[in-house]
C-alpha cells in the first residue's frame, strides 16, 4: 500500500510574499492483510498552489476577467498541473474559480519504492504579494490548498490536498527597498559589520509595529440633539491582530444623562459595484466582540474588546472590500432620572434607587479602526487547520 504524507513544518499560517515550505514523504507500506505486496512504481509526482474563490450567486456576479476558467487553471504551466474543480476519491471536487494558480513543480518521475522503504521529498514556492488573503464572508470565500498529486503507471491521478492562510500586508511587493540599511548610528570600528539580508517576514513585523505603534490619543465628543452625552477618547486607531482595542468615556462633562452604551467590533463586507447581483444592495456586517456597560452616575468608565486571532485583516481585491470599524450604541435619559433617597440604617447615609421606568432614546455612531495582520506563527498558534494531511492508495 502506498502512502503519501504532505506536511507544512511552519505551521499553516503564512504572509503573502513569504516561502511556503512543504514536505511530501513518499512510503510503502507493508500491509499484513496483503501478502502479495511488493514494489511500488510510481511515474511521476507535482506540487503547486491554488486559490480558490467562492460566491454567493444571489449576491456576487463575477466578471469573466476575474478569475481563470477551468480549462485555463488545467493548461497553465504543463500537463501535470491540477484542475481543482475536478472530483476525487468519489467526491464532486471543490466549487468556485481559480483565482490563484502556481505553475506546478516536478517532484519526481519514474520512483520506485521498495516494500517498507519511503523517499521525502522538500517543496518550496513563493507566495505572490499581489495574492487575496484567506477569507470567510458571507458572500465571498477565498480558500489556500497545497495540491500534491501523484499517479501510477496506467493509473488515474490521485491528489493530497493541505488547506493554509493566508495574510496579506499592502507595501511588500519590493523588498529592497527595505534592505537599503543605512549608517545611522555610529559603526564600532572593532567590529566587522556584515550586513543581513532581511526576510518578507522580517520586514512585515517591522512595518506592522511601525504602523500599529502608539501615537498621540483620538478624542471625539458625543453628542445629540440635546447636547453633550461624552467624551471618548481612542488611543490609536490602527491595530494587529489579537491586539485589545483600549478606550475611554468620559462623562463629566455631559449635560444629557447616559444610561447605558455598549461597543461591538465589527467588520464591513462590501462587493464591488461591477460584480453586485444589485445595485441597491448593502454591505453585509459581522460582529465579532461586545463590551456593554450600565454608566448611570458614573464619571469615567472604560472598555477593552480583543481583536480575534482568526479573523481577517482589512483588505480589497476587484471582488469585495472588508473594512473595520467600531459601533457604538448609546441609551440617554430623555428626562431627569428622579428617584427616590431612602434612608439606611446609618441615619447619616441615604440610598438612592433609581425610577422603575425610564424615557430612553437611542443614538448610534460608527467610528472606523483600521486592523492589520500579525506574526503568521501566533495566528498558527490558534488556528483549528491541520498542518498535513495523509492519501492512502491500495492497488
Amino acid at each position: 500500500m502506498l502512502e503519501v504524507v504532505a506536511h507544512l513544518p511552519r505551521g499553516p499560517v503564512f504572509l503573502a510574499g513569504e516561502t511556503l515550505h512543504c514536505e511530501v514523504t513518499f512510503s510503502n507500506i507493508l500491509n499484513p492483510k496483503d501478502e502479495s505486496g511488493g514494489l511500488e512504481v510510481l511515474a511521476w509526482s507535482s506540487v503547486q498552489i491554488i486559490c480558490q474563490c467562492t460566491v454567493s450567486e444571489s449576491r456576487v456576479q463575477l466578471p469573466r476577467t476575474s478569475a481563470l476558467s477551468t480549462e485555463e487553471a488545467s493548461t497553465t504551466g504543463c500537463d501535470t498541473s491540477f484542475v481543482p474543480n475536478k472530483g476525487r476519491l468519489g467526491r464532486k471536487g471543490e466549487r468556485g474559480l481559480t483565482v490563484l494558480c502556481t505553475r506546478p513543480k516536478i517532484l519526481f518521475c519514474d520512483l520506485k519504492l521498495q516494500p517498507g522503504s519511503s523517499k521525502t521529498y522538500h517543496y518550496e514556492e513563493a507566495i505572490p504579494t499581489d495574492a487575496p488573503p484567506s477569507f470567510r464572508g458571507q458572500a465571498v470565500k477565498y480558500s489556500y490548498k497545497v495540491i500534491v498529486g501523484t499517479q501510477r503507471l496506467e493509473k488515474s491521478t490521485k491528489l493530497v490536498r493541505v488547506p493554509f492562510r493566508v495574510l496579506i500586508l499592502y507595501g511588500l511587493n519590493d523588498i529592497s527597498v527595505y534592505n537599503e540599511q543605512e549608517e545611522i548610528t555610529p559603526s564600532n570600528p572593532f567590529l566587522h559589520n556584515q550586513r543581513k539580508e532581511n526576510s518578507v517576514l522580517d520586514i512585515a513585523l517591522q512595518v506592522i509595529s511601525t504602523v500599529t505603534a502608539r501615537k498621540a490619543p483620538h478624542s471625539y465628543n458625543i453628542t445629540n440633539a440635546k447636547g453633550k452625552v461624552a467624551r471618548f477618547l481612542l488611543f490609536k486607531q490602527a491595530y494587529k491582530l489579537g491586539e485589545d482595542i483600549v478606550g475611554m468615556f468620559d462623562f463629566s462633562e455631559g449635560t444629557v444623562q447616559c444610561v447605558q452604551y455598549s461597543v461591538t467590533l465589527q467588520s464591513e463586507e462590501q462587493i464591488s459595484e461591477e460584480c453586485r447581483r444589485k445595485p441597491s444592495q448593502g454591505s453585509a456586517i459581522t460582529s465579532y466582540v461586545r463590551h456593554q456597560e450600565t454608566c448611570v452616575d458614573l464619571v469615567k468608565s472604560h472598555m477593552n474588546i480583543p481583536i480575534p486571532l482568526t479573523a481577517t485583516p482589512g483588505f480589497i481585491t476587484d471582488i469585495v472590500c472588508q473594512r473595520w470599524r467600531l459601533h457604538f450604541e448609546f441609551v440617554t435619559s430623555v428626562d431627569d432620572l428622579k428617584g427616590q433617597n431612602i434612608l439606611t440604617s446609618n441615619e447619616e447615609e441615604f440610598q438612592w434607587q433609581g425610577p422603575p421606568t425610564l424615557h430612553v432614546e437611542t443614538m448610534v455612531w460608527d467610528l472606523p479602526i483600521k486592523v492589520f495582520p500579525t506574526n503568521p506563527l501566533h495566528a498558527s498558534s490558534v488556528t483549528l487547520m491541520k498542518t498535513s494531511a495523509t492519501l492512502h492508495v491500495t492497488s
